[in-house]
């Protein structure tokens, strides 16, 4: 619940951001000092073309947005967003749960030779993170055997991957749901422009450009939309297989570390 709470809270940040840059770009900015002589006319000339320039792409952009219809063109919005925030979610959670396998394992050792499984178990609670969950675990059925720590380490490992790869799916749901609602744009656009033809018996550039137009925009915005949430799974993912292999590495450690300990009580 806490969770799909985070996420809401981004998408709404998200929505006020853009809503924000949109009244940035459209109000008129005076300067703080009064230039009283130009030196360069060609300069202030050519940062003026510049100005104007940028101003007529988001101009253009929200102007294409809109020819596009608000059926399909806010469908493809809200996949934006929530994509987005999902993704943003993610990449917070996956950061979090980074942490330095090799210090933690250092740690882990030097408090079990010295104080034993409570002291080992006292420095994975103080450390936030997958691993140190892991080695908890572990450590917490040191004392039955070294295959009873090895199977709660394995079978806590699957939980933790679960907890990394949560909502994941939903990312890449909006990758294939976003040119998909383009796509259909497209082809609607395409009947309707048809049915114009078949109701005024004739073939007219003009009668079947708008729809056309139409057509083609909502496939633009939504492969625009596709590429850019990509991007983001493809780093989510790459995330996620960097801690699970770190993951992995720490059980292989702390096994052995255990099978070290139990031999050292021993002697």
């Amino acid at each position: 619940m806490k969770r799909l709470f985070s996420i809401l809270v981004i998408a709404a940040i998200t929505v006020l951001g853009a809503y924000n840059l949109k009244a940035a770009n459209s109000a008129n900015i005076l300067p703080g000092t009064i230039v009283t002589f130009v030196q360069d006319d060609e300069e202030a000339m050519a940062g003026d073309d510049l100005e104007g320039e940028e101003l007529g792409f988001h101009q253009e952009l929200k102007k294409r947005f809109i020819e596009g219809g608000p059926a399909f063109m806010g469908i493809v919005l809200l996949c934006l967003i929530l994509g987005l925030a999902i993704a943003i979610e993610r990449i917070i959670f996956l950061n979090l749960s980074t942490t330095n396998t090799r210090k933690l394992a250092q740690d882990v050792e030097d408090a079990l030779n010295s104080g034993g499984v409570e002291a080992a178990k006292e420095v994975c609670r103080n450390t936030k993170g997958p691993v140190a969950s892991i080695y908890y675990q572990g450590l917490d059925r040191a004392d039955e055997s070294i295959e009873a720590a090895e199977k709660a380490v394995v079978a806590y490992g699957g939980v933790q991957m679960g907890q990394l790869e949560k909502n994941v799916s939903w990312v890449s749901l909006f990758i294939a749901l976003a040119p998909m609602l383009g796509f259909m744009g497209t082809v609607i656009g395409m009947i309707q422009a048809f049915d114009r033809i078949e109701a005024a018996g004739d073939m007219q550039p003009s009668l079947v450009a708008g729809g056309i137009k139409v057509a083609l925009l909502t496939t633009v915005f939504g492969l625009i939309v596709a590429i850019i949430l990509q991007i983001f799974y493809n780093y989510i993912i790459a995330k996620i297989d960097s801690i699970v292999n770190d993951m992995e590495d720490a059980s292989i450690i702390l096994i052995d570390m255990l099978v070290a300990y139990k031999n050292k009580k021993r002697i």
